[in-house]
């Protein structure tokens, strides 16, 4: 890493505006006492956007203050992670433009080459209208569509010189981001997909029920070793097949597969559906609405949706901390083994892998078992977790409901942004 320092002129003070200053207090309270440090980069980073895009050394001593911390370890942070710039930026953007192999053979000398000529010949020079300013950095991550420049939080895909030079007289033209050109690729593609058609695994009997991944995942989830089922035979965990069960494959018609695998999806799609209770509605008492047949270990009812009906989901919300700690704990229902519908639990804010396998081994998989918690539900699992209180904070129980009621398009409608 190159060595950086902050700028030789530097401001007189450096204050958070109110609203950010109110801000910065919720996200330092979310820490524990003693551990307020940890806030250190989210307040950098708000400080740098109210200061236009770059850390003053009078910044870091408020900062350092605020986290009574030494401004040493605040300078420390700042000067190790590049995406805080120690010296005056572009007021409209500071681009970031990737160097790395994959960038440099799509092009992306080309577009250092733009910024050379329509900002200012050096990295991190400001162009003489005070607008932009640019430097080459590391990977940015999307390198199945370079190459690609960010700005703040936006990123631009699959550029071309020509089509770079639009979007710097787009911005240039622009009264705020909001008038910026759509971020994303720029070559019309959607995300990473590709242009044209699928090339590859476009045969779905690579999909049709009863293949080696399917059995193998089945097998894992059950917790079984050694042999499991496959079409045609069976075979051991980790080998090819045998011969007989190639040859059998390599030997079928193509009609055969075709049919085959949708005689399969039709089944798979009526055990689902039988697998899935009707959602019940208008109860007196939403939290125990449909709870019979919905019992612990109740395969058919798989996705618990009968704990609450649609416009309870709606509604419930995670009771307060003082609630939950008065409460005393009953346990949830609970699977007794995985049900034949698991949620991702992941997609709740909070909920990584390791936490959603210590909810799997409590006989939680559902967003419906978790938007029915009320306190002393919470309180039972909550005791069970490494992170006391995680539940309440992250407000697991309006985001279950969500997910619950209509996957990430409720989800989005409810926060404002996509799971995770």
């Amino acid at each position: 890493m190159s060595f950086r320092r902050l700028h030789p002129e530097q401001p007189d003070s450096f204050a958070f505006t109110p609203e950010n200053l109110a801000w910065a207090k919720e996200v330092i309270a979310r820490y524990p006492e003693g551990r307020q440090a940890s806030a250190v980069i989210p307040l950098l980073m708000r400080a740098q956007e109210q200061n236009g895009g770059w850390v003053s050394e009078p910044m870091i001593r408020y900062i350092a203050e605020m986290l009574d911390m030494r401004p040493i370890r605040v300078l420390e942070v700042a000067t190790f992670y590049t995406q805080f710039q120690l010296q005056p930026v572009g007021r409209k953007a500071h681009i970031w433009v990737c160097g790395t192999t994959p960038c440099r053979l799509r092009g992306a000398e080309e577009l250092i080459k733009v910024c050379k000529k329509r900002i200012a010949e050096k990295a991190h020079q400001i162009s003489d209208d005070g607008d932009f300013s640019w430097e080459e950095v590391e990977c940015l991550g999307a390198c199945s569509n370079a190459p690609m420049i960010q700005i703040g939080e936006v990123v631009y895909e699959d550029l071309t010189a020509e089509r770079f030079e639009e979007i710097l007289d787009a911005i240039a033209a622009a009264e705020g981001p909001e008038e910026w050109p759509q971020p994303g690729p720029q070559n019309g593609r959607k995300s990473s997909e590709p242009l044209g058609d699928l090339t590859s695994l476009t045969d779905e009997s690579l999909f049709e029920k009863g293949s080696d991944a399917e059995a193998l995942i089945a097998a894992a989830l059950k917790g079984g070793k050694g042999a499991v089922k496959v079409k045609g035979g069976t075979k051991a965990k980790g080998t090819a097949g045998t011969k007989s069960t190639r040859e059998a494959s390599a030997t079928r018609k193509p009609t055969e597969k075709a049919s085959e695998a949708s005689a399969n999806k039709k089944e798979s799609a009526g055990k689902k559906a039988a697998a899935i209770p009707a959602v019940t509605e208008g109860a007196a008492d939403s939290r125990q609405a449909g709870q019979a047949g919905a019992g612990k270990g109740d395969e058919t009812a798989a996705p618990l949706h009968g704990l609450l009906d649609a416009e309870a989901l709606k509604t419930v919300s995670t009771p307060a901390a003082e609630t939950v700690e008065k409460a005393a704990p009953k346990e949830p229902k609970l699977f007794d083994k995985p049900p034949a519908q698991i949620d991702d639990l992941k997609l709740i804010s909070g909920v990584g892998p390791k936490l959603e396998k210590l909810l799997h081994s409590l006989g939680i998989y559902t967003f419906a078992q978790v938007a029915s918690w009320g306190a002393a539900e919470i309180k039972w699992v909550d005791d069970r977790l490494k992170f006391k209180g995680r539940i309440v904070r992250d407000k697991w129980v309006e985001q279950a409901a969500a997910l619950a009621l209509g996957g990430e398009e409720e989800y989005i409608r409810r926060f404002g942004k996509k799971p995770r």
